[in-house]
């Protein structure tokens, strides 16, 4: 009898404990007197399991939570207090003129951030270099900071920033006032500088007075570099042409003719994978420099009027390495069939297609399909040759197709039909904006495939901007920008949530799916 009253004290200690160990996660707020008096009724011989936790234990749990969970669990107890602070690598502050007087202690408190972001709201008065410069002193192991419309730093305090965190590796501003001083000052001293993003630096619209920027000692290990909406971007060139270990360059509407800079950069640096070209003025003798990278293995041309099947020729009889190619040809129709042959012919590895505004027909998709055998992602948007006849050519000949993204076209229920009895690795179908589709075609296909997710949003047609959201996701490395250290479960479902209905909001189709197969491409690259 008293083994068995034992046994079943435990069995109803251990659900007691899982029914709090659940309902402890659906609370708002802990607060130090809940915590104390919930310790005040432990029963005589019970332990407190939390309180035995070493340090680095706990660190451990907190940086698995999100950075709301973690505020929270700072306000149990002075030593959680302790431990979330020491912890947190990663922080982003509203950086407006009146954090100046709160520096010290916030940095007393976080006193490991690696990873620090400074915002500010662009109707407010931001941090001046006497705020940035206390930050240096006290963060001197940062490694990533983020600027965003910090319009009182003046190259003084990004010099003295420079170099009391030399160990920088990367840095992204946008908005914001200095100048090239102070962006020499960081390639001077900062020696160990990976990345480095660049958005509407204001100080350096000064034409062809302006100082030349780089190369610097970071020329050395930089590996990427990323320009938008600069007015005098080609000052970048002297860091552009001297980053010898250079691997990806991204370059988004900044002004001015970029094919002879182009030639001068790769004629040096031979080592780039990636290169994104954003509504610049270049060429095909531009395109015919990029050539010279033989170990390309993406490239985005996004607006970019003046390139033509010639240029897209030359860098696919070259660059046989090409993974991933991104085409907005913005209905110039410059970019056809003759360059999607050149690029079947010679990019066997070919695995992601995007093609906006340009109108492949059955010709150059028939040899894509054969030679590029590994083709597992395709989206063609607002492309008026691509019917009923080029998706049943797709059907028929794309093995190794597991997404298909089409918009705009002009297509029917019967290319529907030819979907159904080919690609027979497809796992993911989105149609939107194809009058020639019907609910009834969505539903057939779902029924002969039962394991293939397919989204049909058949709308009214706007006017066309397909590119809106492709180029934007896919820089900032990720560019995602500085967030909780890690999402809680609660925000991944939500987010997963709300993607599966993208389709349903006024969102870009294209933005959506180019979202979820970057994450995937980056995930398989890793490995």
């Amino acid at each position: 009898m008293g083994q068995s009253a034992s046994t079943a004290a435990i069995t109803s200690r251990r659900e007691s404990n899982h029914s709090q160990r659940y309902k402890s996660k659906s609370t708002a707020v802990i607060s130090p007197m809940q915590a104390e008096e919930n310790n005040d009724e432990l029963p005589d011989g019970a332990s407190d399991y939390i309180s035995n936790l070493p340090d680095e234990c706990l660190a451990c749990i907190f940086q698995s939570l999100s950075s709301g969970d973690r505020k929270r669990c700072s306000l149990v107890c002075r030593r959680w207090l302790r431990i979330e602070g020491q912890s947190r690598h990663r922080l982003s502050l509203n950086a407006q003129s009146d954090l100046l007087p709160m520096i010290p202690s916030l940095f007393s408190r976080f006193d490991v951030v690696t990873k620090l972001a400074l915002k500010c709201d662009r109707r407010s008065v931001s941090i001046g270099d006497d705020a940035l410069i206390l930050i240096s002193l006290k963060c001197r192991n940062l490694t990533r900071l983020k600027l965003r419309a910090c319009r009182e730093l003046t190259d003084a305090g990004m010099s003295i920033f420079a170099k009391n965190c030399n160990g920088l590796k990367k840095l992204s501003c946008g908005s914001c006032t200095f100048g090239a001083k102070g962006m020499n000052a960081v390639l001077d001293n900062c020696s160990t500088l990976e990345e480095l993003s660049v958005k509407r630096l204001r100080g350096i619209t000064d034409g062809a007075a302006a100082e030349p920027i780089g190369p610097g000692v970071a020329s050395s290990s930089l590996k990427t570099i990323c320009l938008k909406e600069l007015y005098n971007g080609q000052c970048f060139g002297p860091l552009i042409i001297g980053a010898k270990n250079l691997r990806t360059l991204k370059l988004f509407r900044c002004s001015g003719d970029w094919d002879k800079l182009l030639q001068l950069a790769t004629d040096r640096v031979t080592s780039l994978v990636e290169i994104h070209l954003e509504r610049i003025q270049v060429t095909d003798v531009g395109l015919a420099a990029i050539s010279n990278c033989l170990d390309l293995e993406i490239l985005h041309l996004v607006k970019t009027p003046e390139c033509t099947n010639l240029g897209l020729a030359a860098i696919a009889e070259r660059c046989k390495l090409l993974r991933k190619l991104h085409i907005d040809g913005w209905k110039a129709n410059r970019i056809g069939d003759e360059g999607l042959i050149a690029v079947a012919k010679c990019c066997p590895n070919l695995q992601e297609l995007v093609l906006i505004g340009v109108n492949p027909t059955r010709l150059s998709l028939e040899v894509l399909a054969s030679n590029c055998q590994n083709l597992e992602r395709l989206a063609l948007c607002g492309s008026d040759t691509v019917g009923d006849m080029e998706i049943s050519c797709i059907a028929a000949k794309c093995i190794a197709l597991k997404k298909l993204c089409i918009k705009s076209c002009p297509f029917s229920d019967h290319g529907m039909e030819a979907l159904a009895s080919g690609c027979p690795n497809l796992v993911k179908v989105k149609v939107k904006k194809c009058r020639g589709v019907t609910t009834e075609g969505a539903d057939w296909l779902r029924a002969r495939r039962e394991y293939v997710v397919v989204n049909l949003d058949s709308g009214e047609t706007e006017p066309q901007d397909a590119s809106d959201g492709v180029q934007e996701n896919g820089i900032e490395f990720p560019p995602q920008m500085v967030q909780p250290s890690v999402a809680s479960s609660s925000t991944s479902r939500s987010t997963s949530f709300k993607s599966r209905l993208g389709l349903l909001s006024g969102r870009s189709l294209v933005a959506c799916t180019l979202r979820r197969w970057s994450s995937g491409n980056s995930s398989s690259r890793n490995s």
